[in-house]
């Protein structure tokens, strides 16, 4: 059986084109078959088989003898690990990848497992890079005396006027209105302060 060349497109949102991409496969000198370019439009950060396009292109369409082209790796997994397992699938079910990205070399060769190795092992070391400087930061700003995390929603000194206004027997909803928030944010407010929260007596009785 002669080899079939397929070709796998994707862009991350509707806006969005994979145009340029089938271009730059044919300006490359592949020739492919109208109905054997498969596109579809799912974010970067979905695992390769849980593309539905792309999973039903490896189930269905690809055989052994196949070629597959995709201009870049992200188009074969969301992560250096996902690329490598797609890869492996299709090397054991002998199709060959070319990415154009990588000078167009078969990712299942030799050569190309090689450098699919050293992508790898720059993505983590990337990875291993962006936590330690992250870490860094966290100190750098516990030191100078920053306060982490999602901002305060009240000041202290609005603090302490809800505790107040809430033990002069104001209620949680006079005072939500009053700062622009939702009951439960002055009901927390309250209770950090020390005063009780409980608010049935705000609630009118049902008689049966």
């Amino acid at each position: 059986m002669s080899s079939r060349t397929y070709v796998y497109a994707r862009v991350s949102t509707e806006g969005q084109t994979t145009a340029n991409q089938i271009q730059e496969i044919k300006s490359a000198g592949f020739a492919v078959e109208a109905n054997r370019i498969v596109t579809e439009t799912v974010s970067g950060s979905t695992a390769a088989m849980e593309r539905p396009g792309f999973a039903a292109l490896i189930r269905h369409k690809l055989e052994a003898g196949d070629v597959l082209i995709v201009t870049r790796l992200d188009r074969l997994g969301r992560n250096a690990m996902d690329v490598r397992a797609t890869v492996d699938s299709l090397a054991t079910m002998g199709v060959k990848v070319h990415c154009l990205a990588l000078g167009g070399a078969d990712l299942t060769s030799a050569a190309g497992r090689m450098t699919m190795g050293v992508i790898a092992a720059v993505a983590e070391f990337e990875r291993d890079l962006l936590i330690e400087r992250t870490q860094a930061g966290l100190v750098r700003a516990k030191s100078e005396g920053k306060t982490l995390g999602r901002p305060a929603l009240f000041t202290e000194a609005q603090r302490r006027e809800i505790a107040d206004r809430r033990r002069g027997g104001e209620t949680l909803g006079s005072l939500a209105k009053a700062f622009g928030v939702d009951r439960s944010a002055i009901q927390r407010a309250a209770k950090a302060a020390g005063v009780a929260t409980d608010c049935s007596a705000e609630q009118p009785r049902r008689h049966r």
